[in-house]
């Protein structure tokens, strides 16, 4: 019998290749700052790296942050979330978050340092997923960044009143300043201290901020304002409208 030529061979041994190629299964390419992905190829491609803890797709472009420090983030961002757990405490029917995955559309999927939601029967725009995921726009988000130069008072700030987000603020610790923003007929606007120098959440009622408190690290004078705001009248009644929803539901 003739012998075999070299492209007979390889054209045989090529469905025995591509089996085995099958059998192991294809490497799923890492995350990579600055890589344009879909939701769903961004979304594969983080579970596949349980290591890495924040990465966020922000208009269809992968954002993976640099390691966190101390002063810079991690102590603002206890810090906020002491006020919020507070918050969140004294008024049963709101859903805190820390760090949480955010469907917010087809090119979005945001991770944010704290937010605040209601469920849909108490007037909220966003659900649990069937996989444990928030979709949809949460009423308030907080973030914590270095300067006024990150992203989140640029590209995300437009993604966020874009998909509806009520309230949105943004704590800049190197510049010593926090920015709050709420939602007035597709815009966002500026939201100032009252003389007292305190900031009262439209959306949700009782929560209020004492912004050089907090900026100066005082978290005590912080508590200490936010208490005030739980004892109001308007925190009250949003409590057992709270109550209302949820027995309806």
């Amino acid at each position: 019998m003739a012998a075999q030529s070299v492209a007979e061979v390889e054209k045989r041994a090529r469905p025995i290749r591509r089996a085995q190629r099958a059998e192991v299964g294809v490497r799923i390419p890492p995350l990579e700052n600055g890589d344009r992905l879909t939701r769903r190829e961004f979304e594969r491609r983080y579970e596949a790296m349980p290591r890495v803890n924040k990465a966020e797709l922000i208009e269809g472009v992968v954002r993976m942050p640099s390691p966190i420090h101390v002063a810079g983030h991690g102590r603002p961002h206890g810090q906020i979330m002491g006020w919020l757990v507070a918050y969140s405490a004294a008024t049963p029917g709101v859903d805190l978050a820390d760090n949480t995955t955010v469907r917010l559309d087809v090119d979005n999927e945001v991770q944010p340092d704290a937010l605040l939601r209601l469920e849909p029967e108490a007037g909220g725009h966003s659900r649990i997923s069937a996989d444990d995921y928030v979709e949809g726009a949460p009423e308030l988000i907080v973030e914590v960044a270095s300067s006024s130069a990150a992203y989140d008072l640029h590209d995300k700030l437009h993604v966020y009143r874009r998909n509806g987000v009520q309230e949105y603020a943004v704590w800049q610790v190197l510049d010593e300043r926090l920015d709050w923003f709420r939602l007035d007929e597709g815009r966002y606007v500026p939201v100032e201290p009252g003389p007292d120098g305190v900031i009262r959440s439209q959306v949700f009622p009782g929560l209020c901020l004492a912004v050089e408190s907090l900026l100066d690290g005082d978290l005590a004078g912080v508590l200490a304002e936010l208490q005030k705001g739980l004892a109001a009248p308007e925190h009250v009644a949003f409590v057992e409208r709270l109550r209302a929803s949820h027995s309806g539901a």
